[in-house]
């Protein structure tokens, strides 16, 4: 399944952009072993509506012009908390069920429009905080490399 990131926003230099970089090369080395080939980061520009509904609507055009048949995990305070292991399930439930292609959300600050969380396959929430749209990039990339590895046995995941 090809697995990508799509991004409101620019990663900035810096010590998040190269952490990011870091767990995005291991999960593309890592994750064809276990059927998820890592295929990039798209990143849109924050839009410049007026209105909060405006701006999320612009930002899920975007990224509905793109997705195709891919299934749809979106970033969301309101999602799901998951385990590793489920996360991790989760993703192999979709490589196994043949699914092609699949994208992972982060939205932008005011969040994802109604209409396509409606549309997600999944709301997944890294807790009720609220986090800097860098670190997010961070904590995502490497629970997606995370996955690839308890996926494939790898003593990277410990319980």
């Amino acid at each position: 399944m090809r697995l990508s990131i799509h991004a409101v926003g620019r990663m900035k230099a810096g010590p998040e952009r190269d952490l990011v970089a870091r767990y995005l090369d291991r999960l593309a080395k890592t994750g064809s072993a276990v059927g998820m080939e890592f295929s990039g980061v798209a990143e849109i520009a924050e839009s410049q509506a007026r209105s909060a509904e405006q701006r999320m609507r612009e930002e899920a055009d975007k990224l509905e012009a793109s997705l195709g048949d891919a299934a749809l995990v979106l970033l969301d305070e309101r999602g799901k908390n998951m385990t590793s292991p489920a996360f991790a399930d989760y993703l192999s439930r979709h490589i196994d069920g043949g699914r092609k292609s699949m994208v992972v959300a982060i939205g932008g600050a005011d969040g994802h429009d109604p209409g396509l969380r409606g549309k997600a396959d999944l709301l997944l929430s890294f807790g009720a905080l609220t986090w800097p749209h860098q670190l997010v990039r961070v904590l995502l990339a490497e629970q997606l490399y995370r996955a690839s590895t308890i996926l494939s046995n790898h003593p990277y995941h410990r319980i």
